[in-house]
């Protein structure tokens, strides 16, 4: 068996940015900062950043490209993905970059004031008809 999953939790370091390919399928593509946190010998604390980057596909990467922004805390969970390639400017030069696939997306909090990037204001959520109203007192836990 084998499993290749990665999950972080942290901020984007620059806002997203949304390309897509030549078959129509959406790509987006941005970096999240992680923070390790430990106290060295002297019992002072110590801050290590490290820099991630991710890639969405289809509807995450519209999702990603329309929400998230420079300094957002997002939760992403994927697979890491190596992928290489030759520099035809620089006499061949092999490249290579370690990419985490997202998988599945959640938005950090959103900071007091913020609106939805179409809208002036929230859209109301409105009861279907023919839906019941859900009884608390009726919920049996």
């Amino acid at each position: 068996m084998n499993v290749n999953k990665a999950i972080i939790l942290g901020n984007v370091t620059k806002d997203p940015q949304m390309r897509t390919t030549p078959n129509g399928q959406n790509v987006c593509s941005f970096s999240v900062a992680t923070n390790r946190y430990w106290k060295d010998k002297d019992g002072n604390s110590q801050k290590e950043p490290e820099f991630h980057n991710v890639v969405c596909w289809g509807r995450l990467a519209e999702i990603a490209s329309s929400y998230l922004k420079k300094g957002g805390l997002v939760y992403i969970e994927g697979r890491l993905q190596t992928r290489s390639w030759d520099d035809k400017t620089k006499d061949g030069v092999k490249h290579s970059r370690t990419e985490i696939v997202a998988e599945k997306l959640q938005l950090g909090p959103r900071p007091s004031g913020a609106i939805e990037p179409s809208e002036d204001k929230p859209e109301e959520i409105k009861e279907e008809e023919g839906e019941e109203e859900i009884d608390v007192d009726e919920i049996p836990f």
